[in-house]
C-alpha cells in the first residue's frame, strides 16, 4: 500500500509559479512510476505529467510542455511537479498518482492522493 498527500497548492496571479509536492508513505516509492493529474470544475480528470520509477524519463501534456516541470527525490518518498508561467486555464485541483509509466497515454495508477487546489487568477 502506497499512501500519497499532494501539498502546495494555493491562490497565485497568472505569470506567477507554484511547486507541488507529493508525499508518499512506504518503503516501495522507488518502484513506482508518479504522475500528476488534474480536475477543473465540470471537467473530467486529464494527464498533466509523469515520470518513471528512476526518474530517467518524463512526459507532459501539450498544454503544459514548457511550463511545468516533474521531478522525484527517492530518497524523501516525493515527487514534485513545479509549475511556472501560471495560465487562469491552469486552475483545478491536482492529484499525484502512483503506479506504472511507459509514455504518453501510457500509464496506470494504482493510488492515488485526495489533491490540492491550485487557483490562478487574472
Amino acid at each position: 500500500q502506497v499512501q500519497l498527500v499532494e501539498s502546495g497548492g494555493g491562490l497565485v496571479q497568472a505569470g506567477g509559479s507554484l511547486r507541488l509536492s507529493c508525499a508518499a508513505s512506504g518503503r516501495t516509492f522507488s518502484s513506482y512510476g508518479m504522475g500528476w493529474f488534474r480536475q477543473a470544475p465540470g471537467k473530467e480528470r486529464e494527464f498533466v505529467a509523469a515520470i518513471t520509477w528512476s526518474g530517467g524519463m518524463t512526459y507532459y501534456a501539450d498544454s503544459v510542455k514548457g511550463r511545468f516541470t516533474i521531478s522525484r527525490d527517492n530518497a524523501k518518498n516525493t515527487a514534485y511537479l513545479q509549475m511556472n508561467s501560471l495560465k487562469v486555464d491552469d486552475t483545478a485541483v491536482y492529484y499525484c498518482g502512483a503506479g506504472w509509466v511507459g509514455g504518453i497515454g501510457d500509464y496506470g495508477m494504482n493510488y492515488w492522493g485526495k489533491g490540492t487546489l491550485v487557483t490562478v487568477s487574472s
